[in-house]
């Protein structure tokens, strides 16, 4: 019998290898994640409820939920629970690819398992069409859709979530096959070797699962999904700077590791690890409980997709949110949408500070600007203007040290100006 949400979110580890390979990649992405273990936990931290009643609301509706066989959230789990798995035979044929080529005697493993760069990059290819086929399943799409994931990762990806698609670009990517771990995978896909997908163990446990009538449909999707997210993935490596060495150096912090076993660590990793699942259970247990929030105020189920405007802000996206008089900005949860306002549960603060705001003062989270500079192209900020003594939504359109060239919402282009960085929020 499957464990129920509430167990698998209890069960999760505080403190095991998993966790200290997830606490050594967050120097890449700082405060992205909490291993938030314990499902009542999870709801106070998500929600910030501090009330014993309306955690138990809350955790009684968010059971509802995920035994509800309209919703995609079971699906989700056996996905991340299924890949993690059978990741651990790829694992094994890799070690003994390994084996084989370092000890002599042993070198019949060489000939009888696939290279190991090859079942590397079969195991990266087959998580990211798992994570998509998961994330579809999750936001009620029926087909799953690769650019509208791509753009979901590029865009409202957070937390335990961003976080796993870090750990899979680091430790299934980067770590086994190099900065150049793209092209590697370009290799595999247009040669001979794209056979191999088909045959492999978490092919065929996820096989159901992928789109297509026949296995070179199958592959072909698979195919899809990674050119979706290239871009994203080439984009985080330029970035982070992210090598081989940087990763075995984090993880050097938690995990002894011989600096003569590089070779060995990926595979290594890939059997005593379960990220996948581990962040998987988080993810979904995140977008349960602000479902089961956000359907208690609703005063119904939430209906199978994503509700969501043409801002592209939705029901369960984490947002931040301007306040006028604090005059900052606020993480917050979407909890409704009409027209354009939202019903918003502030982060941190309990639901007797839920508000209806405007689109104007509502921006997406995931800017990050460079080191160099203190605000991102495309971020949505506030302008301070001292003769109107008002603040004014626009976007960065360029950035320098000390100065950004902003254009101001709803006014035309003739407004556009360079304004100081210590005039903008």
């Amino acid at each position: 019998m499957d464990k129920s949400i509430i167990q698998l979110v209890d069960e999760l580890p505080t403190d095991n290898i998993t966790v200290k390979v997830l606490k050594a990649l967050d120097y890449l992405m700082p405060g992205q994640w909490d291993n938030l273990v314990g499902f009542d936990q999870s709801i106070r931290a998500i929600t910030g409820e501090s009330d014993p009643q309306a955690i138990q609301k809350i955790r009684d509706r968010a059971v509802a939920l995920y035994h509800d066989p309209k919703q995609g959230y079971q699906t989700a789990i056996k996905l991340y629970q299924t890949i993690d798995r059978a990741d651990a035979a790829l694992a094994t044929a890799a070690l003994a690819n390994k084996v084989g080529e370092k000890i002599s005697f042993l070198s019949f493993l060489n000939k009888m398992t696939p290279k190991a760069d090859t079942t590397q990059t079969i195991d990266l290819l087959l998580k990211v069409v798992v994570e998509l086929i998961a994330y579809c399943k999750l936001n009620g799409w029926p087909n799953p859709n690769p650019q509208q994931f791509a753009a979901a990762l590029a865009n409202t990806y957070q937390d335990a979530a961003l976080m796993r698609m870090m750990a899979l670009v680091c430790i299934d990517g980067v770590l086994p096959l190099g900065p150049n771990f793209l092209g590697k995978i370009h290799e595999v896909m247009t040669g001979n070797e794209a056979n191999l997908i088909t045959g492999n163990p978490v092919f065929v446990a996820v096989n159901n699962f992928i789109p297509g009538n026949s296995p070179s449909d199958k592959v072909g999707f698979i195919n899809q999904g990674f050119e979706a997210v290239e871009g994203w993935m080439n984009n985080l490596v330029a970035k982070t700077g992210v090598t081989p060495q940087s990763i075995v150096q984090g993880l050097g912090k938690f995990i002894q590791i011989a600096d003569d076993n590089l070779d060995f660590v990926a595979a290594f990793l890939d059997q005593t690890t379960n990220y996948y699942e581990h962040t998987g259970i988080q993810t979904v247990a995140r977008k349960l409980i602000l479902d089961a929030q956000g359907s208690m105020n609703l005063g119904t189920l939430p209906a199978t997709g994503t509700t969501s405007t043409p801002s592209g802000y939705a029901v369960g996206q984490t947002v931040e949110v301007w306040d006028g008089e604090e005059e900052d900005w606020y993480e917050a949860t979407i909890l409704k949408v009409k027209d354009d306002e939202y019903f918003v549960h502030y982060v941190g603060y309990g639901s007797s500070e839920d508000d209806w705001v405007e689109e104007e003062d509502v921006r997406d989270r995931n800017y990050s600007p460079s080191d160099d500079y203190d605000y991102a192209i495309g971020q949505k900020v506030k302008v301070w203007d001292e003769d109107e003594e008002e603040w004014y939504s626009a976007i960065i359109e360029k950035v320098k040290r000390k100065k950004c060239f902003v254009h101001y919402l709803d006014y035309d282009s003739s407004h556009d100006e360079w304004v100081d960085n210590d005039e903008i929020s």
